[in-house]
């Protein structure tokens, strides 16, 4: 039979793939048979790629071990197979057809050869009508997935409840979801408990990296595909022998891992481990589509967190903003938030920046902020620090000993005292019992301000406070 007229007559892309079945049920390595023209692109994927000839090894051109158990599921049960993946930034719908090529597919010696004829299509965006040619029990753990994703406000509690379902549909012992965003370089992981980001510092440190490392090295292992699953962990060991080195520590004997991509950024990864082997169909065909969905539920979460961010943190110092700082007070004024037992307060200007914006440059004033942001996250580690002005930053210390709030206001004293450009007016008060905070506020304010004031008549040079 012509095998490159019979790929030629299909209209898409398409590919004959062959391999032989020995007598003890192995299989040989995947052979490329023959390729149409509309398919022709692969054969030039890599500038390395080998002249094309029937039979060549399919690994001569690509490695994926995924697309390989298809044809390898294909050709050996005589079953058409469907899948429809997100992988190499594109969605991919594909048929594996087997065919029967007379006196070929004869057994010779025990020996069987099988042909899968694969065709597909691509798009750049997700079709749901495509989504939903899916088995009947991919679509109903789906449909299970989604709800517990979206049934719950919060989204650490939403992912745990779709992870446990995950686990149930895997079968497994460990299931979570690691969250990765790229923009901040953090990672974090949830699984059927809640949000445990220690367990993936504990797997980062056995590896030697941090969990931002591990993504990286997670999508390296993948090797351009959009997941692993694998009966033994020989290819982990080959790949990445650090992380097979953490799983041999927990006895881990067999792996699924996901990546999650949201308008092809990864934003995550779903993994697995000691999973039921014998659901492996279902396991990818369902997760190829519930990687989908919560990965628009990262993003989404990601999205949000950036812009509650920006609405809180001041973008230049990092440290909270006015906004949150109103927020907060308000709160423990309308009595949303419990008063705590003892509060420190404390004023901070920044004394000259004035002068070193006029004359050094804005640049030179956002560097002497910045620092003086660091000299105060220095003094008082864990409070609450807010920029609520230009030069003024303020410090509420609740349920702090009046000693050790006393401490860190003499601390940061001396830590800008330590620096040629750092000159802090300070303005205090400690409460006791009750406090009203309005008033303490005020009272650290106006102290600041007596302190403001007494620096610039002992350095009247510098106060270009009132002048041009």
């Amino acid at each position: 039979m012509d095998l490159q007229a019979l790929v030629e007559s299909v209209d898409g892309m398409a590919t004959l793939y062959a391999f032989d079945i020995f007598p003890d049920g192995s299989f040989s390595e995947i052979r490329l048979m023959a390729v149409n023209k509309k398919n022709d692109y692969m054969l030039h994927f890599s500038p390395n790629s080998p002249k094309f000839y029937p039979g060549i090894p399919y690994r001569s051109y690509w490695m994926d071990l995924n697309f390989e158990k298809y044809v390898y599921n294909c050709g050996s049960r005589t079953e058409p197979l469907y899948s429809y993946v997100n992988a190499r930034g594109a969605w991919l719908k594909g048929f594996y057809i087997p065919i029967k090529i007379p006196d070929e597919s004869e057994m010779q010696n025990g020996v069987r050869t099988v042909y899968c004829l694969y065709i597909f299509t691509y798009s750049k965006t997700a079709d749901t009508c495509s989504m939903a040619l899916n088995s009947p029990e991919s679509n109903e753990a789906l449909v299970k997935i989604s709800i517990k994703l979206h049934e719950n406000e919060d989204f650490y509690k939403g992912m745990a409840s779709a992870v446990a379902d995950i686990k149930e549909l895997c079968g497994a012992k460990w299931c979570a979801v690691c969250t990765v965003d790229k923009e901040t370089e953090n990672c974090g992981l949830i699984n059927e408990n809640g949000q445990h980001n220690e367990m993936l510092e504990g797997m980062a440190a056995e590896m030697e990296r941090t969990t931002y490392e591990v993504a990286l090295a997670w999508e390296k292992d993948l090797a351009q595909s959009n997941c692993l699953i694998l009966e033994n962990l020989d290819i982990i060991k080959e790949r990445d022998p650090a992380w097979y080195y953490s799983l041999s520590i927990h006895n881990v004997e067999n792996l699924i891992l996901f990546v999650i991509r949201y308008n092809q950024n990864i934003v995550g990864f779903i993994w697995a481990a000691d999973f039921d082997t014998s659901k492996t169909m279902l396991i990818k065909e369902t997760l190829e589509l519930t990687s989908f969905l919560v990965a628009a539920v990262i993003a989404n979460h990601q999205l949000l967190s950036r812009l509650e961010k920006k609405s809180t943190v001041d973008e230049l110092t990092q440290v909270s903003n006015r906004n949150a700082m109103n927020d907060r007070i308000d709160s423990l004024i309308s009595g949303r938030a419990e008063l705590p037992a003892n509060m420190g307060v404390v004023f901070a200007d920044l004394n000259g920046l004035k002068n070193v914006n006029d004359e050094l440059g804005h640049k030179a004033g956002d560097k002497l902020l910045t620092k003086s942001a660091s000299l105060l996250k220095i003094a008082f580690g864990d409070s609450e620090i807010y920029r609520a002005g230009g030069d003024e930053f303020v410090v509420l210390c609740p349920d702090t000993a009046e000693e050790m709030f006393m401490r860190q206001v003499k601390q940061l004293r001396s830590l800008a005292d330590s620096t040629d450009d750092v000159r802090f007016a300070v303005g205090v008060v400690y409460c006791k019992g009750s406090c009203n905070i309005t008033r303490a506020m005020q009272t650290a304010d106006e102290r600041m301000y007596k302190d403001k004031k007494a620096y610039y008549r002992a350095h009247p040079e510098l106060d270009k406070r009132m002048h041009g």
